[in-house]
């Protein structure tokens, strides 16, 4: 292979190879970056606490002065949670469901009360739940009841209600660790149970407890009761549909906030994110196909040399070898630098990342191995048998 290398670099030039080198090692970067970014920045989008984790909008019917008094007229019946279930811009949608008693609750430190207050619970389907799932479960026997809040409350507590009566603002980690008292009465009946805040709550303004528990407690303390829910959350594909628009306002619904304007820019950045990363894999393909065409054109280039050692008795392999070992060489070269190039892009960005959304964990580096090692694998083989079919093509003309 020495003698066979000697003879056949004299034509090999190096400007050329660098060229060829740069290419591929820009389109492998760029895959690389472009998959790394998106499992990296992907949590934002898909972790429990996301703001950005799908399109929700929360629907409830305009009260007027005229059915203010009837508990019923904005209630949604079945075939209204039917009418929604059936259109085309609904993915799921799920019920409010609220307790049928009456709830307070006292919280204090180490057993002294430090306040007290009526209050509600309300349930949705676990799937619209958006913060750790992890002790979102109650069963009939359990001692501890799981509360999420919404953050508003605690907010419009630190920043109105503590603020304007010198009292101490809290924490979300402290009203985690705070003592919370439960009382529940009705059907005769007066308990006390413990409850526990394990997370607060972005896209949901109420105070939740596990369907479980809700389902549990109305039979005990309310078993007579029964209403229709009053407000629903859907789940929408594309929130900037014109067609949501125009059912809530034929409807008379009412959605919660600016839940439709959060998921128009939801959906806009999404789309960004969606073209930017297939304008990256394009320039990548481009690339690989400029170097897989450079090997080849090199590989024409030596046509005469290749000739003349098929015909002094050298087999095509031992010809195609130190094409095929360059091909690869360069490869893996170039996968090795663009991971390092990758880490310490990396570092930098996720710094960036980490600072806005410190609670998010970000995906490790096996995203962009994974791929890249899949990419030097199947370009090499693809040069390889570009050498290798060269050659053959040109021993089988001299034969």
């Amino acid at each position: 292979m020495n003698l066979v290398w000697k003879l056949l670099r004299q034509h090999v030039s190096v400007p050329q190879l660098a060229g060829f080198f740069s290419a591929n090692l820009l389109g492998m970067l760029i895959v690389l970056l472009s998959v790394q970014l998106y499992y990296d920045v992907l949590p934002v989008f898909t972790q429990e606490d996301s703001f950005i984790k799908k399109d929700y909008i929360v629907l409830s019917k305009h009260i007027s002065v005229v059915n203010s008094f009837s508990g019923r007229a904005n209630a949604f019946t079945a075939e209204d949670v039917d009418e929604i279930r059936r259109q085309p811009f609904c993915k799921s949608v799920g019920a409010f469901t609220a307790g049928q008693y009456g709830v307070s609750a006292s919280l204090g430190i180490e057993g002294m009360a430090y306040m007290s207050t009526e209050m509600f619970f309300e349930s949705v389907p676990d799937r619209f739940v958006d913060t750790d799932m992890k002790d979102w479960s109650f069963r009939e026997g359990d001692a501890v009841v799981p509360i999420i809040l919404p953050r508003s409350y605690l907010t419009i507590y630190n920043f109105g209600f503590a603020q304007s009566r010198s009292l101490p603002k809290l924490s979300e980690g402290l009203v985690s660790m705070l003592d919370l008292n439960i009382h529940l009465r009705g059907n005769g009946r007066d308990d006390v149970m413990k409850g526990k805040v394990i997370g607060f709550s972005n896209r949901l303004n109420t105070i939740l407890v596990p369907e479980s528990f809700i389902r549990w407690s109305n039979s005990v303390y309310a078993p007579d009761a029964t209403a229709d829910p009053t407000r629903l959350i859907m789940e929408v594909g594309n929130p900037t549909d014109d067609a949501i628009a125009r059912f809530l306002q034929q409807k008379g619904y009412e959605t919660e906030s600016d839940n439709l304007d959060a998921g128009r820019t939801t959906y806009f950045l999404k789309i960004v994110s969606g073209v930017v990363f297939s304008i990256g894999l394009l320039i990548s393909v481009l690339s690989f196909y400029i170097l897989m065409l450079s090997i080849y054109l090199l590989v024409q280039k030596n046509t005469t040399k290749l000739e003349n050692l098929l015909l002094v008795g050298y087999s095509p392999r031992r010809v195609s070898l130190p094409y095929q070992v360059l091909t690869v060489a360069m490869n893996l070269s170039v996968l090795l630098i663009a991971l390092g190039i990758l880490v310490w892009l990396r570092a930098y960005y996720m710094d960036l990342i980490l600072s806005v959304f410190p609670q998010m964990e970000p995906a490790g580096l096996w995203p962009a191995v994974t791929v890249g090692v899949l990419l030097f694998l199947s370009v090499s083989i693809l040069n390889v048998w570009a050498v290798w079919h060269k050659v053959m093509t040109i021993w089988k003309h001299e034969n």
